[in-house]
């Protein structure tokens, strides 16, 4: 292997290969697109286990392995590939980099065929000790400063081309990413769940009264409101983003691992609600 963190379990790639080596037979003759692909270590896994890779990153030049040829590509303009191209995309440590994450959600629908599964992985920006972190000084953890100019500038080189590679400056937490998710016409599959937060560990029997009571009051006075929204509809949005709010695994994960299933192509979303959305007419 290119890279060793695969063996290391405090690293997310030691969690995306474990989890690709236990679908090997579902990767057969799959076209996966790998999306940033870094140094290739996920592209080699993937090939390893049969699939068809397709490597793509804003700077190929450090991508080692040999036997694919990784294409520069810009999530904020496209993926150069068709409509409904691939089975599988994953967006590996990426998503946190991204600057606009909801347009990247939507190219990632844009190339998955229906049904076609996205891989995510991010630093969790929705454990307690992160929650913590940001509530003290809008940082990432404990031992980093917030986003800034000199920590968060992770690749800026002219000669190669002239965007930049943000470092941890767009951390997103579950409940935004459930929403991008939903608003680019994706459903979640699964929560993978890595390590335990040892931060999160400690601050768990404080703060989880207060979340488990605080997420529930919150739930059942939202279930008042809209009542022209039949309730049914609501307990089925709100129930789901409860479940995820006082769930202790995404509370204590240190990291993200989430699979989403592709449900809905672009041009077939469509969240109008008469109830909600005021007309153009009525608040000018």
């Amino acid at each position: 292997m290119i890279d060793n963190h695969i063996n290391n379990p405090k690293s997310a790639k030691f969690y995306v290969k474990k989890y690709l080596d236990g679908i090997k037979k579902q990767l057969h003759n799959k076209i996966v697109i790998d999306i940033p692909a870094g140094n290739g270590v996920t592209s080699e896994i993937l090939l390893e286990n049969g699939a068809k890779v397709e490597a793509f990153d804003l700077f190929p030049e450090y991508f080692m392995l040999k036997d694919i040829q990784c294409k520069r590509a810009d999530i904020v303009e496209n993926i150069p590939v068709m409509d409904s191209y691939a089975d599988m995309l994953i967006c590996q440590e990426g998503i946190e980099h991204f600057s606009d994450q909801l347009k990247a959600f939507k190219e990632f629908n844009r190339v998955l065929k229906k049904k076609g599964k996205l891989l995510v992985t991010t630093p969790s920006y929705s454990n307690l000790a992160s929650k913590l972190s940001y509530l003290l000084f809008e940082s990432e953890n404990s031992k980093k400063m917030p986003p800034n100019e000199i920590g968060d500038i992770w690749m800026s080189d002219k000669k190669i081309c002239n965007e930049i590679y943000h470092g941890h400056i767009f951390l997103i937490g579950l409940q935004k990413l459930r929403i991008l998710a939903k608003l680019s016409g994706f459903i979640i599959h699964e929560i993978k769940y890595m390590r335990i937060s040892k931060g999160s560990l400690f601050l768990f029997p404080i703060f989880y009264p207060f979340i488990f009571i605080s997420s529930y009051l919150r739930y059942f006075k939202n279930l008042r409101k809209h009542k022209d929204i039949s309730k049914s509809y609501k307990i089925h949005v709100y129930k789901e983003q409860l479940k995820i709010n006082i769930n202790p695994k995404n509370l204590l994960n240190k990291h993200t691992f989430i699979i989403f299933k592709k449900d809905k192509e672009i041009q077939d979303i469509d969240f109008r609600m008469e109830a909600i959305v005021k007309q153009f007419d009525k608040i000018m």
